[in-house]
């Protein structure tokens, strides 16, 4: 192998992530427009609407209050919040008698209406923490509550499985009157800016333009969908762009059509009907007005936030609440600035990892299985379950992603696709057919997005017996490897007009074989396996050069880092692991994810990789091997300098500041060496008492822990003991045992203590017989006394 001078990488530490973050249910935008709240499971996270990232953990937000929250849980409480700080201020009951399904503040944030699924309604001053309307009448589960916007009304309208619209005079705690028009469920309510027309949507696909003064319908708009929300524009701007030609009310339907569209209430005619980009259209659950910058936020029934940008409803952001299973990811664009991810799904999702706005890439019919990327990063390829394969290309200034070329001729699902390494000319795939196809690029790929180059393939081959689980591309785009579900991997020759030659088969693993990746630098190849090992093989004689084995389960793929020099591997196990091929150790395992690891890429710069994980979790991981060695060397000169510092302060003869800068190396021999020198001079017993006595707390707690371990040698208890003679003599005992970990050091210090006592005390009495031995001994011949 080649032997290259370079650092080896020893760590990688997560830079960022991309996790779930909605799941379904209620979501809101704070006034300020700065943060989405949106229910995840369990859980109500904040987040900020720049950036996309998760703030904390905490449903409804005060207007004026913007650090606070209110929830409903199904333990009929409810929870008063300071998001910012995750934490809980208040709680109290509910009175509900079953959990609450619906919950709405007015606009001056003091009252909170709670619609219960036992029928009735409370309101509460939040205030002043009291429970100030108990409303009955509505029949079964109170689903919709909202207050008219002007609070001088005192109005409350509630929506319940009868269908009809409750007005509620706050002031008498009645039912005005009942507003009947829908069949089915009444899901959002909107009013004008005056107040005096409120539209209503229901799934029962139409909308009613109602007069509240008149509390009569003034026109039923058939929507010819099932309507989630409708918002009413407002009619102090103009909305040209949407079809708004008119002073009119306006308003605007998201539904299960998954498409924006304008109506003028007063003809009921549909004025304006968004263009989708792609023909997979999404059914919207939610419709949000954020009037302060003109603004639409949806919500779609794949878990999709987008943001769109009045008059023109262009799409400004998208964000991707939930991931499902991560089957591929790779780093796409300039400076791999973003990254797309193939997920349990037939669309593709590119994030900008610097804000985590989502784009998402609609073509493929059925699950993408997997990704590969050109060489500089602005063109990939994609295969699925839909038996097609396409290329997608990156505008360089604008970032966004279209398709330039497809091509379907397999048989089965594609499940694996490799890309061409020295510049942009062909694509391999393998597919549960068992065969492998060569499909040729054409030279030109600018395309526009309604013509779309088709591709052929020019080379097919049955590959395998069984599946064909991975393909890679040789750095010269001379050679082709494959893995199969067989147990063998291939190689196959890219040289001839046509065809695919096989050079020969690698034969070792018990089990599937998962992954195939080329060394960069050596004729070597890596391949992973299901029987949990990652083997080596010689591309000259196709013998196993070696084996790593380290992952309790499936090694699910396997990429070459460091020149080469290094290998990265995961698993089922949810692990990482780095490898040092030349030593076959594993250098560093990283738990990753909680499930399988499906993706993993390195970057063109080799400084941080990406892996995505069934457990819809989506980690960026940075080389932190420089980082980490400057940090261990700044800490060795550090030390360096303390230790020189440490010898002139005992040449000095200051003993407390010697003996506090050993401490604070935290190293016992060094400061065993302090000490022995301190007892080495003259009247040591007075000036050891007088040098500790001067230590702060933390210091003295040190020295205790110190003069355990000394403890434990023979040779240095008697430091030990004259330590420990000041501190038990000087110290009261409670203050002592307020030490961190003074009752265990105690208790180690005693057997040791007995031991050297012991061993003392036998001393002593070999000392005395020598004693009487010496006192008894005469020299030969000499007179006697």
């Amino acid at each position: 192998m080649a032997n290259i001078n370079l650092q080896f990488k020893t760590n990688y530490a997560v830079s960022s992530k991309i996790e779930p973050f909605y799941k379904g249910g209620k979501v809101q935008i704070s006034k300020d427009e700065k943060y989405i709240f949106c229910t995840c499971g369990s859980r109500v996270n904040v987040l900020e609407i720049t950036f996309i990232r998760l703030l904390s953990m905490s449903f409804r937000l005060f207007s004026d209050r913007p650090q606070l929250l209110v929830t409903a849980s199904r333990a009929l409480l409810l929870k008063q919040w300071d998001w910012r700080q995750a934490e809980c201020t208040r709680s109290w009951r509910a009175i509900h008698t079953v959990p609450v399904a619906s919950m709405t503040f007015d606009s001056t944030s003091t009252l909170l209406a709670t619609g219960g699924c036992d029928g009735t309604i409370k309101l509460w001053d939040v205030v002043k923490q009291y429970c100030t309307h108990n409303l009955k009448g509505s029949s079964g589960v109170v689903h919709l509550v909202q207050f008219h916007p002007d609070i001088s009304r005192l109005q409350l309208f509630s929506s319940s499985l009868d269908c009809g619209i409750r007005m509620w005079d706050l002031r008498s705690s009645q039912c005005v009157c009942v507003l009947q028009s829908h069949y089915s469920t009444v899901t959002s309510l909107s009013f004008s800016s005056d107040g005096g027309t409120m539209v209503s949507s229901g799934r029962d696909k139409i909308c009613t333009v109602w007069n509240l003064k008149g509390r009569k319908a003034e026109r039923t708009v058939p929507v010819y969908e099932a309507v989630e929300s409708v918002v009413v524009l407002p009619q102090n701007k103009t909305f040209f762009e949407i079809g708004v030609t008119s002073k009119d009310l306006h308003f605007i339907t998201a539904g299960s059509k998954g498409v924006l569209r304008v109506w003028e209430a007063s003809t009921a005619r549909c004025v304006y009907t968004q263009t989708l980009t792609d023909d997979d259209p999404r059914s919207l659950m939610y419709l949000l007005h954020m009037p302060a910058s003109s603004r639409l936020a949806t919500v779609t029934a794949e878990h999709n936030i987008l943001l769109y940008q009045l008059p023109g409803l262009t799409t400004q952001q998208q964000f991707v609440g939930y991931n499902d299973e991560v089957l591929d990811v790779k780093f796409v664009g300039k400076d791999d600035s973003h990254i797309v991810v193939a997920t349990n799904s037939c669309q593709l999702k590119v994030f900008e990892l610097l804000t985590n706005s989502c784009q998402i890439l609609y073509g493929h019919t059925d699950t993408v299985l997997s990704l590969d990327v050109f060489k500089k990063g602005f063109l990939f390829a994609s295969c699925a379950k839909d038996r097609s394969v396409r290329v997608w290309q990156m505008d360089s200034d604008s970032g966004q992603v279209h398709c330039v070329a497809q091509g379907s001729s397999h048989t089965n699902a594609v499940g694996t696709i490799s890309c061409s390494r020295l510049k942009v000319s062909f694509v391999v795939s393998g597919s549960q057919d068992c065969t492998v196809k060569v499909w040729d690029l054409p030279a030109d790929l600018s395309t526009t997005e309604a013509d779309i180059h088709q591709l052929t393939p020019r080379a097919t081959e049955k590959a395998h017996d069984k599946d064909v689980n991975s393909v890679a591309v040789s750095p010269n785009d001379k050679l082709l490897a494959s893995g199969s579900q067989d147990r063998t991997a291939k190689l196959w020759s890219l040289a001839g007009e046509g065809n695919v030659g096989l050079l020969g088969v690698f034969r070792g693993h018990r089990r599937g074989v998962w992954a195939v990746c080329f060394s960069p630098v050596d004729q070597v190849l890596a391949t992973s396996s299901a029987d949990g090992t990652t083997k080596l093989w010689s591309l000259q004689d196709f013998s196993c050069l070696k084996t790593f084995e380290g992952h309790d389960a499936s090694v699910l793929k396997v990429v070459f880092v460091s020149r080469g020099t290094q290998l990265l591997t995961s698993g089922s196990d949810g692990l990482v692991k780095l490898w040092t091929i030349k030593t076959n150790e594993c250098v560093k395992t990283l738990d990753a994810h909680q499930d399988k690891v499906w993706g993993l890429h390195g970057s063109r710069k080799d400084d941080k990789m990406v892996t995505g994980s069934a457990d819809s979790n989506i980690a960026v991981w940075l080389d932190v091997t420089d980082v980490e060695l400057a940090e261990e060397q700044a800490k060795q000169e550090d030390q360096i300098l303390k230790q020189q510092e440490l010898s002139n302060l005992l040449h000095e003869k200051k003993y407390l500041k010697a003996l506090g800068l050993a401490i604070s190396l935290d190293q016992p021999h060094t400061v065993l060496t302090v000490i022995k020198a301190i007892r080495q001079v003259e009247d040591s017993s007075e000036l050891l008492e007088k040098t500790l006595l001067k230590l702060r707390l933390d210091q003295k707690e040190s020295l205790l822990r110190y003069c355990v371990v000394w403890n434990t040698n023979a040779r240095n208890c008697q430091d030990a003991q004259a330590v420990l003679q000041v501190l038990l003599t000087h110290v009261p005992p409670e203050e002592l045992l307020q030490y961190q970990g003074a009752r265990a050091h105690l208790e180690g210090l005693i057997p040791y203590t007995e031991r050297h006592m012991q061993r003392i005390g036998r001393l002593l009495q070999a000392s005395m017989f020598l004693n009487y031995m010496w006192q008894k001994m005469r020299v030969a011949g000499a007179p006697s006394r």
